[in-house]
């Protein structure tokens, strides 16, 4: 029998079709399929999903909301506004359910999404005279990820952060690809850095690797969710022995790391804020000083006083580091 008078055959056209991207075709394989099976549930599934971007891609112009030396550049703004729309989209995920049992379904949506949001980003990049502005770079970055180009994923998230070398949002990016081309070592040193500078920057439903996703999960599983997860992440993930990839500080920025910390033991003292989050968060800073303490052989006095303030803050954390 033809594959294209099949169901299965006509949903692989249409995966197919995604990833020219030729929403369209798919569109039209996946509705003959359903003539073929109007309850097949992969089918409507993946109907559901493709109906779900096309309704936000209708039109030529999108209203985005982008920072950036190209606002206000309609291809910029159509790029962005889509790259935007993931988290609603997780959200309509999590309302359909299914998607686990459904991967190919995933990927396909996923590759026409940001080769279409590629297309935009591409005609700014021109000649490479567009190639300084970091936002840009990050969003080409981002997209060439999304449809599985790794290489070119990190040449362009490498420049950057370049430009933006205390972003973690960039840095978790670029610590993501570097962990799919299995460049470990490099994946956990940034990771570690990216989740010091800025957590809650970090949308973990962007990373694809393993590395980052089976040391979330495991985080979640201890009941951390939302943005409580993302301060224990660092501090798990020093636990769990994935984020071992250590430096010694400069002298500028130990200065600035017991700053933060004088700053966050006030807070915690005062109660000055969420203390779910001030108290990973300073967790967080006693580990990179245990760490720089040891990379530079200090004083063993100095490293006990810091160990006690985890134990005060959380005696757990401190058993399972001494052990």
């Amino acid at each position: 029998m033809d594959a294209e008078k099949t169901v299965e055959g006509l949903i692989q056209k249409a995966y197919a079709s995604l990833k020219i991207p030729d929403a369209e075709g798919a569109r039209f394989a996946l509705n003959e399929a359903l003539k073929l099976d109007f309850e097949h549930p992969e089918v409507v599934y993946a109907l559901q999903c493709l109906s779900w971007w096309l309704e936000r891609l209708k039109g030529s112009s999108f209203s985005g909301n982008q920072s950036s030396g190209f606002s206000g550049n309609p291809a910029y703004e159509n790029g962005g506004y889509i790259l935007s729309q993931w988290k609603s989209y997780y959200s309509f995920l999590e309302r359909i359910g299914g998607q686990a049992a459904y991967d190919s379904c995933r990927y396909a949506v996923k590759h026409f999404v940001f080769s279409t949001a590629l297309g935009f980003f591409e005609d700014l990049l021109g000649g490479g005279e567009n190639q300084h502005d970091p936002l840009l770079l990050l969003q080409v970055g981002r997209c060439y990820k999304g449809v599985g180009n790794f290489e070119e994923a990190l040449k362009y998230l490498e420049q950057a952060a370049r430009f933006k070398r205390e972003d973690g949002e960039t840095l978790s990016e670029l610590a993501d690809v570097n962990a799919l081309l299995e460049e470990t070592r490099a994946a956990k040193a940034l990771f570690r850095e990216a989740f010091f500078i800025d957590p809650q920057g970090i949308e973990i439903r962007n990373m694809d690797s393993e590395l980052i996703l089976r040391l979330a999960d495991r985080v979640r599983d201890l009941g951390y969710g939302g943005q409580e997860l993302l301060e224990w992440i660092p501090i798990y993930g020093t636990l769990y022995g994935v984020f071992s990839v250590k430096r010694e500080l400069k002298l500028a920025e130990l200065g600035k790391l017991k700053q933060s910390i004088f700053v966050l033991e006030n807070e915690v003292r005062g109660k000055s804020g969420p203390g779910e989050l001030l108290i990973p968060k300073l967790i967080n800073r006693y580990l990179w000083l245990i760490d720089h303490y040891e990379n530079i052989s200090a004083e063993p006095a100095l490293m006990e006083e810091t160990m006690l303030k985890i134990k005060i803050l959380d005696p757990a954390v401190y058993e399972r580091y001494r052990n």
